[in-house]
């Protein structure tokens, strides 16, 4: 197995994409951090990856935006496995106004979770993976092209990208890689709860519409040893809805 006797901490890990990732990568032998705001919903999650059978994961309740608490959950993770081998920053938020209407403290709010959450985990990343490792940020097809009413969302996205390739040009000498995933429209509770979506002001043609499992296939590869020459990568998994925008 890809991930056996390895260490990966996964946020946003109880529904969508993060929790199809930590189920993914725990089938491929990964004891996975599970990294949520939802005590109760973080525990259901370590819980049934232990009832499947699958290797021991860690129920980590954490606001991704508190450094302090990211590094509580680093610490845990340290405590209980002695290593971590892969961070997966998936942890997500989107707010939904013109952007005349978005305040200070709503940008504040997205920006704390969508972009500075996966640099308070690459910096713990960068501290305690002393013998290597594999960053896989969650960026979005919105930091290339985006729609009404997501500002904050997309530019905390957008950053997302840069922050992938300054952590792969520093990290190589750790032997630390990182890369990025961009999904498109793929089935999760955010796609749907989504304004824009609801009003039928972005439709969505089902040949367009991708499963959480086949963006965590594409997160479980960059973050394996088969991806070991690759570092930087901004990788779509978006159908080519992209294409056609």
């Amino acid at each position: 197995m890809r991930f056996e006797n390895r260490v990966a901490i996964v946020t946003g890990a109880t529904s969508g994409i993060g929790l199809a990732t930590a189920r993914r990568l725990a089938e491929d032998g990964a004891h996975v951090v599970v990294v949520s705001r939802r005590p109760e919903a973080t525990d259901e999650v370590a819980r049934g990856l232990g009832a499947a059978g699958l290797p021991d994961a860690l129920a980590a309740p954490c606001d991704v935006s508190d450094p302090a608490g990211v590094e509580t959950v680093v610490g845990a993770t340290m405590a209980k496995f002695g290593r971590l081998d892969v961070v997966v920053n998936n942890a997500g938020m989107m707010l939904f106004k013109p952007l005349e209407a978005f305040t200070d403290e709503d940008w504040r709010k997205v920006l704390a979770v969508d972009l500075l959450g996966a640099v308070h985990f690459t910096r713990q990343g960068f501290l305690h993976m002393t013998h290597g490792g594999a960053i896989v940020n969650v960026a979005s097809v919105h930091a290339l092209a985006t729609s009404p009413l997501v500002a904050p969302y997309a530019a905390a996205k957008a950053a997302l990208l840069s922050l992938t390739r300054s952590t792969s040009i520093e990290g190589k000498p750790k032997r630390i890689r990182a890369n990025a995933v961009l999904p498109g429209a793929i089935d999760t509770p955010m796609l749907w709860e989504n304004p824009n979506v609801k009003s039928g002001a972005e439709t969505i043609d089902p040949a367009d519409l991708g499963q959480p499992e086949e963006v965590a296939a594409a997160i479980a590869f960059l973050a394996s040893d088969e991806a070991s020459f690759v570092t930087g990568e901004l990788l779509r998994v978006d159908g080519g809805r992209l294409d056609r925008l």
